[in-house]
């Protein structure tokens, strides 16, 4: 079954989608990550099932985890590696932005050797890499 079709579970047609919140709240952004991860699918002999409880993968709180990350702004294949990561306490950001490498700070563009500030614990930066603390750094998947 796809993401987009009618699920054929007696339980799906009785209680329907569960709804997405119209705004969405970092506990929400928490919650659909543990939905994703621990209602992923495990495959049977007569196909794919959720893992946590049985139903025809995807399940109802697969499905709802998907569009809240989703209409959070994470991909499909951003969703599929916190999938596959296992992790179902993964930290997303919160809000979600999609950004490109860091742009060169002010005081460093007019230094020839682009020297910077760094902060206690960090290793210095690269060309092209941003400065931050490891513990700073946002620790979750990447989409291969």
């Amino acid at each position: 079954m796809r993401f987009g079709e009618q699920s054929t579970d007696p339980i799906d047609q009785i209680l329907g989608e569960v709804p997405v919140p119209a705004s969405l709240t970092p506990e929400d952004v928490r919650l659909a990550v543990r939905a994703v991860v621990v209602h992923a699918a495990e495959e049977w002999p007569a196909g794919p099932l959720c893992r946590n409880d049985g139903a025809t993968y995807p399940c109802r709180l697969h499905r709802w985890g998907r569009r809240v990350l989703e209409r959070h702004g994470l991909s499909e294949r951003q969703v599929d590696a916190l999938v596959r990561h296992g992790n179902p306490f993964v930290h997303v950001p919160f809000p979600f932005t999609v950004t490109g490498p860091a742009p060169a700070s002010r005081a460093s563009a007019g230094h020839p050797g682009g020297s910077r500030a760094v902060a206690p614990g960090a290793r210095p930066a690269g060309p092209g890499r941003p400065v931050a603390s490891p513990a700073a750094a946002p620790r979750w998947p990447r989409a291969s």
